[in-house]
């Protein structure tokens, strides 16, 4: 199908949408006279964090179940579809945070491949890419010292590897705003909501620890607290996400730590993830349920997997997880997965929630992980700047996830639907029609991605962002622009 063909029928983007809550256990798909309507609802679970409920949630929980029904009845009357779970051929995936019941699509054989684009960290693509050892070696370090490895001849137990490896281990605790529409009375309402997952201590520099995570352990985040193996609790930043592999990196302040708790953290171990065989043993350790550190284990089932997730923002593709039978539960994102060394050899993200399905957990392998680690490690630490330095770009854009793509060839990223004259996007020569995929070098799948990261930057700034558009034979051209940030006050004043 040629590109400027699919453009045509992007109005399906817009007008056939699937709604869904960030911290919902029921996903639902409204449709009602072709205007995106926004539900949202709070459950036990968030989809791979804990979410900790407290007496006012509850309260809140049963306003917003009347507003799911009454959302029901809406699309029903309009036309609109109403769904409560997978179809019986499909299972669910559960991110393994807790936030909230996800979606899983089977694996597709036509999927979009950006894993080129994610593993290239050497710089310019005449480099010759390092080994994932290497990349593990290189990692930033510092005074705290590395876990005891467990013995290679097998002697350790997994006690030992467990002893060893957590104080590595930390639980990361998410406080964030939701937003929920009130079919009663119109408008929205927002409340706090709180969730757990986890981290793993992988790195150090002269004034950071840097602990690797997913994304979705963070997103949204309002505040997150760290949690170590003395149940000490310090305040972290989100150092860089990537939002495409769910992988972020959480940094703390080393002055914001006790020493005694520094003398009892660690820094885990990497090891290449291409080296192990399906049906070694390995160990998971994760703050499941948001109870604290536990520890399972399991064997390799199957490498190179697929799956598809249905998310807050729509539906992600994740490629080359390492499947596992060790328990994977609510809490577990972002823990590591281990091998019999005590080895990190992948970031736990999801598991398969269905009826009649076990024993079906997914991790991050690290020989993809680490090189997009690496890569957030380094990144510049920003702050985010005042209301009065608060930066526009002047776009009116259309989430573009994994379903859409594979349906019309889009890729991947935001789809502009609009570009204001006169404004920092339309000098930077961006047009409608086009896909943005990257900001700043950091990929961007949806608005909320964008708007997230704008919050970091001030006006004037000038940055690179990728777009991709149709050519004249149909075909796909990405380009990069040059684009000034403007000023979102003076917007505010004009408009």
């Amino acid at each position: 199908m040629k590109y400027s063909k699919i453009f045509a029928a992007s109005h399906i983007i817009h007008n056939s949408v699937i709604i869904r809550s960030k911290t919902c256990c029921i996903m639902m798909t409204v449709l009602r006279n072709n205007h995106l309507e926004q539900l949202g609802a709070k459950g036990i679970f968030d989809t791979g964090i804990i979410t900790i409920m407290t007496e006012e949630d509850r309260i809140m929980k049963k306003t917003i179940i009347a507003a799911m029904m009454a959302a029901i009845t809406v699309g029903a009357v309009a036309g609109g579809a109403a769904t409560f779970s997978a179809s019986q051929e499909d299972a669910q995936l559960q991110i393994a945070n807790g936030s909230e019941a996800q979606e899983t699509i089977p694996d597709s054989e036509a999927t979009q491949d950006t894993s080129g684009e994610d593993l290239q960290t050497a710089g310019d693509s005449g480099e010759e890419a390092q080994s994932v050892t290497e990349v593990a070696a290189a990692l930033p370090s510092g005074d705290i010292a590395r876990c005891e490895l467990a013995d290679e001849n097998g002697t350790d137990s997994i006690a030992d590897i467990a002893e060893n490896v957590m104080p590595a281990m930390v639980s990361i605790t998410n406080t964030s705003v939701q937003e929920v529409q009130d079919w009663f009375r119109g408008g929205s309402f927002q409340y706090e909501s709180k969730s757990a997952g986890t981290g793993v201590i992988m790195g150090e520099n002269d004034s950071e620890l840097l602990i690797v995570s997913n994304n979705h352990v963070v997103e949204g985040a309002n505040k997150l607290a760290v949690t170590f193996i003395n149940e000490t609790s310090v305040e972290g930043t989100v150092k860089g996400t990537d939002d495409k592999n769910d992988l972020a990196v959480v940094s703390v302040n080393l002055e914001d730590i006790d020493d005694e708790t520094l003398s009892l953290i660690r820094v885990a171990n990497a090891a290449d993830s291409d080296e192990i065989r399906v049906g070694e043993q390995v160990v998971a350790i994760g703050n499941a349920l948001g109870y604290g550190q536990s520890v399972t284990t399991g064997i390799v089932s199957a490498l190179g997997r697929e799956v598809m997730v249905r998310d807050t923002y729509g539906i992600s593709d994740y490629e080359e997880l390492i499947q596992t039978d060790a328990a994977i539960n609510a809490g577990n994102s972002g823990g590591a997965l281990l091998n019999m060394k005590g080895e990190v050899i992948g970031i736990n993200s999801v598991k398969a929630s269905a009826n009649g399905v076990e024993g079906m957990g997914y991790a991050i392998p690290t020989a993809k992980a680490l090189p997009i680690i690496q890569n957030l490690m380094n990144r510049e630490q920003r702050e985010k700047v005042s209301e009065e330095d608060a930066a526009y770009i002047g776009i009116t854009g259309e989430n573009v996830d994994a379903s859409v793509s594979q349906l019309y060839g889009l890729p991947i990223g935001i789809y502009l639907s609009e570009v204001s004259e006169n404004s920092p996007a339309s000098d930077a020569g961006m047009t409608k029609g086009m896909v943005m995929t990257a900001f700043d070098g950091i990929s961007v799948e949806t608005m909320s991605d964008l708007q997230d990261l704008l919050q970091y930057y001030a006006a004037g700034e000038t940055v690179t962002v990728t777009v991709q558009k149709a050519d004249d034979n149909g075909g796909v051209v990405e380009s990069e622009l040059s684009l000034t940030l403007g000023r979102r006050s003076d917007y505010i004043k004009l408009n």
